[in-house]
């Protein structure tokens, strides 16, 4: 099927896009996480507070041994992860449901630009001092009875949405 081996896929150029796991608790998420970076060659996955780090046999249940080529960093708070990556020039958007967010389908990348996106604990979201420290907010438009996303399901609709306006995806 023409896929990259180990090697390959960490020497390859990578989309300028990382994802930051604000105090994710389930271990099958960060998994899936991971799994979905290596599916988009993610730059990174931030790892922040209670978010486990590999090596677990639970995050490679669902991560496949993606956990193993996607290069992740531990932070033990997400305020330490956004303030360096923003001092990096990074733009950094929390993926929640705030006052003056941006619909994932509105968001305009700038050309160059690297970014990363903050996703929030399954049951309280992004934490408000970081959606404050971020330099915007997106939220995905939801139609039905209920307002959020398992974060595995988000995280997948923002990479593919990242990779459609940063020109990965044709």
């Amino acid at each position: 099927m023409g896929r990259m081996g180990r090697d390959e896929f960490v020497a390859s150029r990578k989309m300028p896009l990382v994802v930051v796991l604000d105090n994710i608790r389930s271990l099958h998420n960060v998994g899936s996480v991971f799994r979905t970076s290596d599916a988009f060659r993610v730059e990174k996955v931030i790892l922040c507070g209670i978010t486990a780090t590999p090596p677990s046999a639970e995050i490679h249940k669902t991560a496949l041994g993606a956990e193993d080529v996607v290069e992740w960093q531990y932070y033990p708070d997400t305020m330490s992860a956004v303030e360096e990556l923003r001092s990096k020039g990074y733009g950094v958007f929390a993926i929640e449901q705030v006052q003056g967010s941006i619909a994932l389908q509105n968001f305009a990348a700038v050309e160059g630009k690297h970014y990363a996106v903050v996703l929030g604990n399954e049951v309280k979201g992004v934490q408000q001092q970081v959606v404050d420290a971020c330099d915007g907010a997106i939220e995905i438009p939801q139609f039905g009875t209920k307002h959020s996303l398992n974060v595995s399901v988000t995280t997948g609709m923002v990479i593919w949405e990242f990779a459609r306006i940063l020109g990965w995806v044709k």
